[in-house]
């Protein structure tokens, strides 16, 4: 990319005792621990626009990690944040970005049993969690107080190569192409709190707000629980995603900045407004449109974040006897799930993305920050 440097950095810290990279030592190495240089996409400092691809060493793994070829990975809203230095979590600097990705194994640590070279793979998110509390003992290791994801908290997958815990990964099926098995982690975003913690029944009336990828992702796994009316509600900005979103799947889409979007709602049903609201809007100021919207004795399913203050009263919550119901991230279950909702063929992914080289990476950034289209994926 032109203006931006190449700079050879340290060495990425080991996790335990490892194998190295094997196969990828040889005299044309870097300086830097005598490692093979890769691509990586970089946020290097806390500021806007502090994102650039730089050449670091290849990483060496643990015992109980593997190193992944990178095949395709996703740009998430959260990229977009920190890119824009608009983030409401701690970040690491320098890291490589990229959270969403499927790959092949290239290498093995010795204590690694089910892959091997050559499989074809999706990573969760949780790259680091501390094994002991009692949500990571009990599965729901995605609550964990430790836990640090790719991409913030450890090195991510917009790179040549990454290294991941072994216990992160998921087979996939050969027919599933990488473009597709990289949107698996925001498909388990929504289908954990879509499938999960909704709680959905055939005939009621469903509201999705924000048509990103999350959104559109809902409106798929909300579609499968049968409502009787599901719409889709974003702003005049979203013309392209709200036609996406027809496409898969919603009812009526809805325009909240040139009509009444809680009244439309409500002239779906009975008058009293939709049964649940899954928010997926990066706005707090959201909420308040989702109490409106819900019926009394609803729910809203809250998965967008907002870091501003709410700046109005919760007493509808308590007056409607609402349940909010927050949702972050998802575990080994949701994953399966997912995986087999792709295999089935029961997922459409392809009207939501556009793919770019990972040498593009800006141009991919800023399509996807204009909400051109809902997804772009970097092909390293």
């Amino acid at each position: 990319m032109q203006g931006h440097k190449r700079v050879i950095e340290s060495p990425l810290p080991k996790t335990g005792e490892g194998s190295g990279v094997g196969a990828y030592n040889n005299a044309d190495n870097d300086e830097e621990g005598g490692r093979e240089a890769m691509r990586a996409l970089v946020n290097y400092e806390p500021a806007p626009h502090k994102v650039e691809l730089r050449e670091r060493p290849t990483p060496e793994i643990g015992e109980e990690e593997v190193l992944l070829k990178v095949s395709a990975v996703g740009v998430c809203g959260s990229d977009l944040h920190q890119w824009h230095a608009t983030q409401s979590w701690p970040v690491n600097y320098p890291v490589t970005l990229g959270h969403e990705f499927g790959g092949v194994v290239v290498q093995t640590g010795r204590k690694v049993k089910g892959f091997q070279g050559g499989d074809r793979v999706v990573s969760e998110t949780a790259a680091s969690i501390c094994g002991e509390c009692v949500y990571c003992r009990s599965g729901s290791y995605n609550l964990c107080p430790k836990r640090l994801g790719f991409g913030y908290g450890m090195d991510g997958a917009m790179a040549d190569y990454v290294r991941v815990p072994a216990r992160c990964l998921h087979h996939i099926p050969d027919f599933v192409p990488f473009e597709d098995a990289a949107m698996t982690e925001p498909a388990c975003v929504a289908c954990n709190a879509v499938m999960e913690l909704s709680r959905i029944t055939p005939g009621d009336t469903v509201a999705v707000l924000g048509p990103g990828t999350i959104g559109l992702m809902a409106v798929q796994m909300c579609k499968l629980c049968g409502p009787g009316k599901l719409i889709l509600v974003g702003t005049s900005r979203d013309t392209a995603r709200l036609e996406v979103g027809r496409q898969l799947g919603a009812d009526l889409t809805v325009m909240a900045d040139q009509e009444d979007a809680v009244a439309r709602v409500k002239a779906c049903g009975d008058g009293f407004g939709a049964h649940i609201v899954v928010d997926c809007v990066g706005l707090s100021a959201a909420l308040k449109t989702c109490l409106e919207m819900v019926r009394p004795a609803g729910q809203i399913t809250k998965v967008g974040w907002g870091r501003e203050p709410l700046g109005f009263s919760l007493d509808p919550l308590v007056q409607k006897a609402v349940t909010l119901q927050g949702s972050f991230s998802h575990t080994y279950r949701t994953w399966e799930r997912v995986i087999g909702l792709m295999g089935n063929g029961q997922l459409d992914l392809a009207p939501m993305r556009r793919l770019f080289p990972l040498d593009d990476w800006e141009n991919a950034f800023r399509t996807m920050d204009s909400l051109a289209v809902a997804k772009s994926v970097l092909i390293p």
